[in-house]
Parts: structure tokens; C-alpha cells; sequence
């Protein structure tokens, strides 16, 4: 189970005065892009499942990874995740020709999704298929023990800012980086949907 905080920021101005804030904690930047399957039914995100390929710094590595179960309430997020290596160069074949996905040797991942969320292999119906995605930009920053995500997600429709911190003690954090927040005078929100149902939705919250 992944806990994390989950704060959203109103505009590009929040964000890059965070940012400054923050710089003298920065630990790295990493360039993601997320593409994500479903079948044409939607029967994954129906049954509550995200399925992810991500791609990290110009295919430097990537991760396949299987979401469910989410909730979201007052800015803290739960969701059951499950995360495997994949070769960047099969990754990207997956992308091209989703049913190489069920190649993928000894994947958990594509396991689960056959026989937990049933959906079936090459079939018209049940077959998976490649939603598209997006571009996110991830400031990590290592603030008082804690490791703050700043995100700027691209969308083809626009951009939006988030903060996310995982935490085993969600309600403590949160309180840490709203103090921070408006200690600096920097508006936010609790963020209401994650990324992927941004995606979905077409619009930006």
C-alpha cells in the first residue's frame, strides 16, 4: 500500500517559489513519461486498476506498474501498487504493439491482470490497448528527512503542479508541508483526483 501526501498548486508561480525554497535540498531531476493501457471496454480503470509503463530520463531505465484500490481524501492518497523492471527498448515495443506486454517474462504485473482483473491476451475485446499519456518533470528534494516530490505534469491540454510525500505518518507530514506553504505565503490545495484521472478527464482540475 502507497500513503502519500498529495498537495496541488495553483500555477507555475507556486511552483517555481517553492521551488526556489526548496533548492537548497535538491537531490535530483527526472524527466518521466507515463503511457498508460486499458482495453477498449475500459475494463481496468471500470474494476479501479491503473496499468503504467513509465520511462525515466530519455529511456535511462523503466518500470511497469499495476495500480488499485484508490482513495483520495483531504490531500492523502492510498493505493495498492505493484512495480516491475522493464527493459527501456521493450518498453518501448510494448508501446508500439501492446500485446507484447504479455510477453514479458515472468511478469507478476501482467499475471494479475490476466487472472485478477480478467482481461484476456490478443482478443478485440479484452485485448489491451495504448491510452497515450504524459510528460511530468519531478523536482526531489530531501527536506527535513522527508523526500518532497515536486511535479510538473504536462499535459496536452495544460500543465498542473503537485506535491506528493510518501509517508507511513500522512497526517503528520501534511502538516509539516502546509506549514511550509503558508509560512511562505504559497496557495494550495488538497489535491481531489490523481494524475491519471486527470488524464482521463481531459481537462485540468
Amino acid at each position: 500500500m502507497e500513503v502519500e501526501v498529495k498537495l496541488r498548486l495553483p500555477n507555475s508561480e507556486s511552483h517555481q517559489k517553492l521551488s526556489n525554497i526548496l533548492s537548497p535540498f535538491h537531490t535530483q531531476t527526472l524527466i518521466q513519461e507515463n503511457i498508460f493501457f486499458d482495453t477498449p471496454t475500459s475494463h481496468l480503470a471500470s474494476n479501479l486498476a491503473i496499468l503504467r509503463l513509465r520511462f525515466y530520463n530519455q529511456d535511462s531505465h523503466c518500470t511497469l506498474t499495476l495500480k488499485s484500490k484508490p482513495t483520495l481524501a483531504n490531500g492523502i492518497s492510498r493505493i495498492e501498487e505493484q512495480e516491475e523492471p522493464v527493459d527501456p527498448l521493450l518498453g518501448r515495443m510494448c508501446v508500439a504493439e501492446p500485446r507484447r506486454l504479455w510477453a514479458l517474462e515472468r511478469s507478476k504485473i501482467m499475471m494479475r491482470v490476466a487472472e485478477e482483473f480478467r482481461v484476456g491476451g490478443d482478443d478485440d475485446d479484452d485485448g489491451l490497448v495504448c491510452l497515450g499519456g504524459f510528460k511530468n518533470v519531478r523536482q526531489v528534494f530531501d527536506w527535513r528527512g522527508l523526500k518532497l516530490e515536486v511535479d510538473e505534469s504536462v499535459f496536452e491540454f495544460g500543465i498542473c503542479y503537485e506535491i506528493e510525500c510518501e509517508s507511513e505518518v500522512p497526517e503528520e507530514v501534511q502538516r509539516l508541508i502546509e506549514e511550509l506553504l503558508i509560512g511562505h505565503g504559497i496557495d494550495f490545495c488538497y489535491s481531489e483526483s490523481n494524475k491519471f484521472a486527470v488524464f482521463l478527464s481531459g481537462k485540468l482540475p
